[in-house]
C-alpha cells in the first residue's frame, strides 16, 4: 500500500468531512426525547425485575 502524503490526507479528510450531514435541532430535540422515554420505561421495568428477584430471594432465604 502507498503512503500518502500530508497535504494529501489533509485534502482527503476535508473531502470526507464535508460529506457529514449534522441532524436538524427538530430532529436532536426529538430523539433526545425518544431517549427520555425509553430510558425511563426501562428503567421501570428493570426496577420491577429487580424488586421481584430481590423478594424471592429473600423469600427462599427466610426458608432455610
Amino acid at each position: 500500500m502507498a503512503k500518502t502524503s500530508p497535504t494529501e490526507f489533509l485534502r482527503q479528510v476535508r473531502t470526507e468531512a464535508s460529506k457529514v450531514v449534522w441532524p436538524t435541532r427538530e430532529e436532536t430535540i426529538r430523539t433526545a426525547i425518544f431517549v427520555g422515554i425509553l430510558m425511563l420505561i426501562l428503567s421501570l421495568f428493570f426496577l420491577g425485575v429487580d424488586s421481584l428477584f430481590s423478594a424471592v430471594v429473600r423469600g427462599l432465604l427466610s426458608l432455610a
